[in-house]
């Protein structure tokens, strides 16, 4: 299956970002998913805007040459001291919000084809820093099917369409986006964008679309508008409010702690938290999202929810492994 240009442009990062010297174009060419097949033309015009897109979004591509008497030989690479960032602090807001961006990336599905770029280097004799690409590098697989489709038709700006129930009567209905952006809402996955067959804003919960998501257009199909807000999903909780006791470690999950009420240690060295919640496939989702830095005392039936979530995803993580 072909690479698309979110996972190209990836790799291509990747590529460079993970060498001291400059890569000539055949061995990147060679290196990154999405470059090989292509005709001589077609690469040389799909790399130009490849470093046009990187190069627009910040990304300080340096052009040179490793041999001092041949400059003509032209090569590419990112220095890791333009590309990282300074020392941050982050308060308990942003490390969460830093924490969902990551756990975002995780779920693009990018791992194997970004590992492989790297192995393609190593075999051409290229030095590869591993370090400095491993804070690209993603970690952690899907938990929602239609995350990886509606990702990338985020960063490609493409239409898509996809079977959803209907609130009140709940029969499915085929509904055609154009989607703006994913936001998490108390461990849910949520899609903003403009509903073609509402002519207006919605919001779809991704764990409630049923079937595949189908691509409906080519790439930059739309604009999403300016000052579009993809952070508001505005959704009225209803149902019984219900307790969870739960047990976090020192520094962990601040968006609980945030919403809970502590009720003193838990031993080894966690503390209890009491958190109200309505929804419990939403509670489960983000307890499950904590992996052991979160554990679930009280009731019964949330603590036996939260561990089939969990066995469910060790599960598909196991069988995505190569």
């Amino acid at each position: 299956m072909a690479a698309s240009k979110s996972e190209r442009i990836l790799n291509l990062t990747i590529c460079l970002l993970s060498t001291r010297r400059f890569l000539t174009r055949e061995q990147i060419r060679t290196a990154v998913d999405g470059y090989a097949g292509q005709s001589d033309a077609s690469f040389e015009r799909t790399f130009e805007r490849d470093k046009d897109d990187l190069r627009a979004m910040g990304v300080p591509i340096q052009t040179g040459s490793n041999d001092a008497y041949f400059t003509d030989d032209v090569g590419y690479r990112i220095d890791p001291r333009d590309f990282e960032l300074p020392a941050v602090e982050l308060t308990a807001e942003e490390a969460a919000v830093v924490g969902l961006a990551a756990r975002a990336f995780d779920a693009a599905g990018l791992r194997s084809s970004s590992q492989g770029a790297l192995a393609k280097l190593r075999a051409a004799g290229v030095d590869v820093d591993q370090p400095s690409a491993a804070g690209v590098a993603p970690a952690v697989p899907a938990r929602e099917p239609a995350f990886e489709p509606l990702w990338r038709a985020v960063v490609e700006r493409t239409r898509v369409a996809f079977d959803y129930p209907d609130r009140r009567t709940g029969a499915l209905a085929t509904r055609t986006v154009e989607p703006w952006g994913i936001t998490s809402r108390r461990g849910a996955w949520y899609l903003v964008g403009h509903d073609r067959d509402r002519a207006d804003r919605r919001v779809f919960k991704l764990s409630r679309i049923r079937g595949r998501v189908r691509v409906t257009s080519r790439p930059e199909a739309f604009e999403v508008p300016a000052g579009a807000d993809t952070r508001r999903v505005g959704i009225t909780e209803t149902g019984t409010e219900r307790t969870a006791l739960l047990a976090v470690r020192p520094g962990r999950a601040p968006a609980l702690r945030r919403r809970g009420t502590a009720r003193g240690g838990a031993g080894d060295g966690r503390e209890t938290l009491a958190v109200g919640y309505r929804n419990s496939a939403d509670l489960v989702a983000e307890v499950a999202g904590h992996g052991a830095d979160v554990l679930v005392l009280d009731p019964p039936e949330l603590r036996e929810l939260v561990v089939a979530r969990l066995r469910e995803t060790a599960g598909a993580s196991v069988e995505g492994t190569p």
